[in-house]
């Protein structure tokens, strides 16, 4: 409920100060909507865009070594001794 407050306030400031055209009204209304997500995802601790690229490309070349591994494996099977 404070979250929609905090708007709703947010809102009515807008509107006591005059800035009741489109532009400027759409413009405040990002400024604040990109403000609360700044902050939420400040709080669950996100990486950014860019973070995320790079831990992807690390965990990818890392699934391609470990197959790799796997495949070097499985091809020094060892030998069965014939029994005679």
């Amino acid at each position: 409920m404070s979250k929609s407050r905090f708007v709703l306030d947010k809102f009515a400031k807008l509107i006591e100060q005059g800035l009741l055209s489109y532009k400027d009204l759409s413009e405040e209304m990002v400024n604040i909507l990109k403000s609360k997500r700044d902050e939420i995802v400040f709080k669950m601790k996100l990486t950014s865009k860019e973070e995320f690229e790079i831990l992807n490309k690390r965990v990818i070349s890392l699934e391609k070594k470990l197959n790799d591994i796997k495949k070097s494996k499985s091809l020094k099977k060892t030998k069965q001794a014939k029994k005679s």
